[in-house]
């Protein structure tokens, strides 16, 4: 996914680094009709030119960014997996293991919510 290479090779620490390219391998592996792309500076994934998932990088934590109705979905299982949250991201803690299958539950919800969305962010 050369795509994102600039992007994580700007990841200081090397663990982050490797969380977020073992992330976002997964998601390309699982999902290979999505389209990896970087807007906005972050690395993302789109569906016929819809927006599906987004990821950013902080201090603390991975970003995971699926828009406000995909985390009102996933409520309960982002509470079971332990993950802070706000409207707009889940933040996944680096000493803390992702949860695929919650990322899976999402990207789903994404992908079906959308299928005739025409525009990139939802109305």
């Amino acid at each position: 996914m050369e795509v994102f290479s600039e992007f994580t090779a700007g990841i200081a620490d090397p663990s982050h680094r490797a969380r977020v390219e073992e992330v976002l391998s997964w998601v390309k592996k699982k999902y290979p009709n999505l389209q990896p792309v970087i807007k906005w500076n972050q690395p993302m994934f789109t569906d016929h030119g819809t927006f599906i998932i987004g990821f950013s990088v902080a201090k603390k934590h991975l970003a995971v960014a699926p828009e406000k109705v995909a985390i009102e979905h996933a409520k309960e299982e982002i509470d079971k997996a332990g993950y802070d949250y706000t409207k707009k991201l889940i933040r996944i803690p680096w000493d803390r293991p992702v949860d695929y299958a919650l990322l899976e539950k999402i990207i789903e919800f994404n992908l079906s919510d959308k299928a005739d969305c025409t525009t990139f962010w939802r109305k």
